[in-house]
């Protein structure tokens, strides 16, 4: 495999195989995030990409699950992605899924008869971050996404057929917009019903915009206590649409990870418990992982 710069995949693909496609993504302005600081966007050639995929097979490892790193994989055009498709098809026919980075914006730009053109062809879920439903903090975070676009970009994903991950950020809004930010992504979830969704506890990524803000006290960062407050209010209020629940990442105050509405008040009872028992809700701030 030829990788270049830092390479991330989101952790329920952590037994996957990863081919690099493109290296950095083509936003790189969120204010919370470093993870392509380093690259420049720029699409690999497709033999390099085919060099890839042979190597994999001569493996003759019977690889499930393929993910397309880097960012937003999606946003290439449809008929060279068509083209790796094709080929991870007649190489490794064990691959049963085949999932990348996407923005919702990238969904929303392509054709519903391109998108069922790429599920056809083997594409079956794509991993976005929603972030906030607010459009204040939509706006504050450079996410350059309104709720209107996401709405737009995952019904087409629904309509072709690609199951969508949908992650947002637990404490975005700031101690200052914490009720408003879980508030309207809640209210947007219920609409954009995701097959699947990952709330994530915010970290503040050395070296980012929102970094200098916290620095200057520009972003007062939400307390531990308010963070699980936001995860207790989406959980009583998500709407009994069917998802699967990754709320397990590392930084995350409570693990849970399950089927909704199933797991539903499973998950809230951890949450109320944390809420009057874990140490964590004497502390000012949340203290988390760099990614």
């Amino acid at each position: 495999m030829h990788y270049e710069g830092k390479i991330y995949r989101p952790w329920p693909e952590a037994e996957s195989l990863l081919i690099q496609t493109t290296l950095g993504c083509t936003h790189n302005k969120c204010t919370f995030c470093n993870m392509f600081r380093d690259k420049r966007f720029r699409i690999r050639e497709l033999e390099d990409i085919y060099q890839d995929i042979e190597e994999a097979k001569s493996t003759n490892v019977p690889f499930k699950s393929l993910f397309l790193v880097d960012g937003n994989v999606l946003a290439l055009k449809t008929a060279f992605l068509l083209k790796i498709l094709q080929k991870i098809r007649s190489s490794l026919p064990t691959c049963r899924k085949i999932s990348l980075y996407a923005g919702l914006n990238d969904f929303r730009r392509k054709s519903v008869e391109e998108l069922k053109e790429l599920r056809a062809a083997g594409l079956t879920m794509a991993y976005t971050g929603l972030e906030s439903g607010d459009p204040a903090i939509l706006e504050a975070i450079k996410k350059r996404l309104t709720p209107d676009q996401a709405i737009e970009g995952m019904a087409k994903a629904k309509t072709a057929g690609i199951a969508v991950l949908v992650s947002f950020i637990l404490g975005i809004g700031g101690k200052a917009r914490s009720k408003e930010h879980i508030a309207q992504t809640t209210k947007l979830l219920n609409i954009m019903k995701p097959e699947e969704l990952a709330p994530m506890a915010l970290t503040i990524q050395p070296g980012t915009e929102l970094a200098q803000q916290v620095e200057s006290g520009a972003f007062i960062q939400a307390t531990p206590l308010q963070i699980l407050e936001e995860e207790k209010y989406l959980l009583e209020n998500l709407q009994g649409f069917e998802t699967l629940y990754w709320g397990d990442h590392g930084n995350n105050i409570v693990s849970s990870r399950g089927r909704l509405p199933t797991s539903q008040k499973q998950f809230l009872r951890k949450i109320n418990q944390a809420i009057t028992t874990h140490p964590v809700i004497r502390q000012e701030i949340l203290h988390t992982n760099e990614w």
